[in-house]
């Protein structure tokens, strides 16, 4: 978590300089917090999802993808072995529901098999958000 704190800081420190003069602003031009979060959220999807799932579509031997995931249907990615209760638990990965599942996935849906580490920060949760809905939106790059 304190890494990820450290990677915030820098990308207020860069968007503080960009918003502090012309000279700066030639040099760091581009930067929001929309793109902080988003890359905060990179560093906390290495650090807790990484090993299992995948950025960019299809799925891996023990997740499925997340590319996509905002929007979509739980328990929805083809040839993915789900538990029955996330297959059956009627849920579209809103930001909201999100939030709740990164936050404690268990308390969400009962009997769900994804053994993950909760996120209990609520701004770990957001950036990891962030990043999920800039990758759904990005394109491929060649």
């Amino acid at each position: 978590m304190r890494s990820v704190h450290i990677t915030i800081f820098w990308a207020a420190a860069i968007i503080a300089a960009a918003m502090a003069g012309p000279a700066s602003a030639q040099v760091f031009s581009g930067w929001s917090l929309t793109e902080a979060e988003e890359v905060a959220g990179q560093q906390v999807f290495r650090e807790h999802c990484a090993a299992c799932h995948l950025p960019q579509p299809g799925h891996g031997v023990l997740a499925p993808s997340l590319k996509g995931v905002v929007g979509r249907p739980a328990g929805s990615v083809a040839g993915f072995p789900y538990s029955p209760a996330l297959q059956n638990s009627g849920l579209t990965w809103t930001e909201d529901n999100l939030r709740k599942w990164i936050t404690d996935g268990a308390h969400l849906v009962p009997g769900t098999l994804m053994p993950h580490v909760s996120i209990a920060d609520p701004a770990e949760a957001l950036y990891i958000i962030a990043y999920l809905k800039k990758a759904n939106s990005a394109p491929k790059k060649p």
